[in-house]
């Protein structure tokens, strides 16, 4: 299906952006719901016209006069008259080659196979230039394709499911990551197929099912969760991939204006609502040029974070890069970091390896840029925002999950993520957050501690029974031996004294004693000369006090285990029964004590209990680690005091727990990523 309809043919020529969305909208609306081909958008016919007006309003060309750069004149560009004519040649000229190149009758089931789909993308494969052009602009269109024998990732992949539209094929559909594009195809769409190059170019695996990739945990292909179109959707794919930029600081406004009222009309047939990158693309738009009565930019960057985890199990990291960069623009540094702890956490679901180069760029710009600049003005004290941030301990909690996410996705990867650059700025960063700000972040590991308490649960209940049973027979069998003692104590003393009798000679050793008794006692309450004699409290001594009642004639009868643990002494027993009985005839004890503060006393605890009540303790934020390395780290990273930088250097640079491929690396297998270009806006 490659023809122009005649409705279609009635919106030529197309003179602005009202005339393209027009067009658009009249493919999308085209017998909805019918089973003829006449029911599907034309592939074809809607690339080579975006891609048209694309690569005409984003070339950057100038007339020059003369050798000054002030006789430099830019032509300013306006938008072009599109012809039906020359569209309609383009539209022929593909159709035309893919089927000049393809034996239907070799291929008579209903579904493709996949030999087919291999030959039909090297079909489209073979026709591009053998010159290098990753990263370039403006080659995602059949346009590109058919004028100067150029495609992006997207573009080859795209160029195969409009080929077999063109064939006559409904089984094969687009399938997109977030950096990467392959088909689906068979009954029920269940079969997969590479037919595009990512990276340095990967030719060799056309036609083969991305089931390598999903067994690796490849973020490229997201854990088998893309974005699987339908037809309308796949025209919702080439929108999002249109690309306004003119140089890598300047963008075209009358192709993103375009751009933004197609993705609208799109929006509003809800071919996005299971597009999060379109939705963020979307946002990206309407931030810089917002459209009135619709959703703002944080609400649709929010729904793309929506769609992620209710339809693709929250799989997908660019949403939550968009929401950041958003909220990181308005300065909003707490909410920016959240998004990007969420983001490492989307991330640590994947393995690392070289062809997530995308991907990596992004978290590298946001830990080595982003943050410490953040940090820096806080410092500096340049920016409020950026002070709040390295003030709150909630913020130093998201920034060491984000360290912990990006750990984590290092894991078990065939390449290191961290190097001395992460880890410089890394300690750069923490170094900045107050100690006590540090010092208010709990680190935990959930899982070390179950297990621990599983173990020790069931190696150590029938022990402990044993120990507390035997632990209650001995303190049974004291007391009955103390018991005993004192009651054995009790009949002796009493034998003893009926057989004195309460001679004069017993009488003046008894005297003897108690006069010793009341030396021993001043001198442990260290009262000596006068101040014994004029001490608040009567001090003397009379051992009949120790016992529980004045008939008792047994020594210390009244004694019991209670009272044995609270007296250290015979002298301080005295003590603190005198204190007692000093304290009940002033009334009661608090009153008492009361009375024993001075004013000043007083004055200073009501506003020592004040400050505490107006300004409690910030709680402790509890927070758990996943990756191995940022455990290590665990105490050094919280501790109030001086940081050891050194062990946290030595632990994040390690490579004791990213497992290498012993084979020997060619020389263009290493890439610089020193110099963060900006990336390209993606499928």
């Amino acid at each position: 299906m490659a023809a122009i309809s005649e409705k279609s043919r009635t919106y030529f020529p197309l003179q602005s952006v009202e005339n393209v969305v027009a067009l658009f909208r009249s493919e999308l609306h085209t017998h909805v719901g019918s089973e003829s081909d006449d029911g599907e958008p034309n592939l074809t016919l809607l690339s080579v016209v975006a891609g048209m007006v694309e690569s005409i309003l984003t070339s950057n060309k100038h007339a020059h006069q003369g050798k000054d750069d002030d006789n430099r004149i830019g032509i300013v560009p306006i938008f072009p008259v599109v012809e039906l004519a020359s569209i309609e040649t383009l539209c022929q000229q593909f159709e035309t080659q893919i089927k000049g190149s393809v034996d239907l009758s070799k291929y008579t089931s209903e579904y493709a196979t996949r030999g087919l789909v291999k030959k039909v993308s090297d079909i489209v494969w073979g026709s591009l230039t053998r010159s290098f052009y990753k990263d370039k602009a403006h080659l995602q269109s059949l346009f590109s394709y058919l004028t100067g024998n150029k495609l992006d990732c997207f573009g080859v992949a795209f160029a195969v499911v409009a080929a077999f539209q063109i064939l006559g094929y409904k089984d094969v559909h687009l399938a997109v990551s977030e950096d990467h594009a392959w088909v689906s195809f068979g009954e029920g769409g269940k079969e997969t197929a590479e037919v595009t190059w990512h990276g340095k170019g990967n030719e060799d695996k056309r036609g083969q099912p991305i089931t390598t990739g999903v067994a690796e945990r490849s973020w490229l292909y997201l854990n088998d969760h893309p974005v699987i179109c339908c037809r309308r959707m796949e025209v919702a794919a080439l929108v999002s991939s249109i690309n306004p930029s003119i140089t890598a600081s300047s963008d075209s406004i009358e192709v993103a204006s375009m751009q933004q009222e197609l993705l609208w009309m799109m929006y509003d047939l809800d071919l996005l609502k299971r597009y999060p990158l379109a939705l963020g693309h979307l946002a990206d738009l309407e931030s810089v040029d917002p459209t009135q009565g619709r959703p703002s930019t944080q609400d649709l960057f929010k729904e793309a974070i929506a769609v992620s985890k209710e339809v693709y199990d929250n799989h997908h990291v660019y949403p939550y890069t968009y929401l950041g960069g958003h909220r990181h623009r308005a300065k909003d540094y707490r909410g920016a970091m959240e998004n990007w702890t969420a983001a490492a956490s989307v991330v640590s679901r994947y393995n690392y390896n070289r062809e997530d180069e995308e991907v990596y760029k992004e978290f590298m710009q946001i830990a080595n840029d982003l943050i410490p600049a953040i940090m820096k003005d806080g410092s500096t004290g340049d920016s409020e925002e950026a002070v709040d941030f390295t003030k709150s301990s909630e913020c130093f909690a998201n920034f060491l999950k984000f360290y912990d996410g990006i750990c984590k996705w290092e894991e078990e990867s065939q390449t290191p993520v961290l190097h001395i650059t992460w880890a410089k700025n890394f300690i750069a960063s923490v170094t900045k957050f107050p100690g006590k700000v540090r010092g208010q972040v709990e680190v935990e590991n959930p899982e070390k501690e179950e297990a621990i308490g599983d173990d020790s649960d069931q190696t150590d209940s029938g022990e402990a029974k044993k120990e507390a049973e035997k632990s209650e027979e001995d303190v049974d069998s004291g007391v009955e031996d103390v018991n005993r003692n004192v009651v054995q104590g009790g009949e002796s003393a009493e034998a003893n004294h009926s057989s004195t009798g309460g001679s004069a000679k017993q009488s003046k050793v008894n005297k003897g004693t108690v006069s010793e008794e009341e030396n021993l006692l001043q001198t442990e309450l260290g009262l000596t000369g006068p101040e014994a004699q004029s001490t608040v409290l009567d001090v003397k001594t009379d051992f009949n006090d120790f016992l529980s009642s004045k008939a008792n004639g047994g020594a210390f009868p009244g004694m019991t285990i209670e009272s044995v643990m609270k007296a250290e002494s015979p002298a301080e027993m005295a003590f603190q029964r005198r204190l007692k009985t000093q304290l009940s005839q002033d009334g009661s004890l608090e009153g008492s004590i009361t009375s024993l503060l001075t004013k000043e006393e007083e004055e200073e605890e009501e506003e020592l209990m004040e400050a505490v009540c107006e300004s409690p303790p910030p709680p402790m934020i509890q927070i758990s680690f996943e990756s191995f390395k940022m455990r290590g780290i665990r105490d050094i990273v919280t501790s109030r005091e001086k940081l050891n930088t050194a062990a946290i250097h030595l632990q994040l640079t390690a490579q004791s727990q990213v497992q290498f491929s012993k084979r020997a690396r060619a020389v263009n297998d290493y890439e610089d990523f020193g110099s963060l270009r900006r990336r390209p806006r993606r499928i």
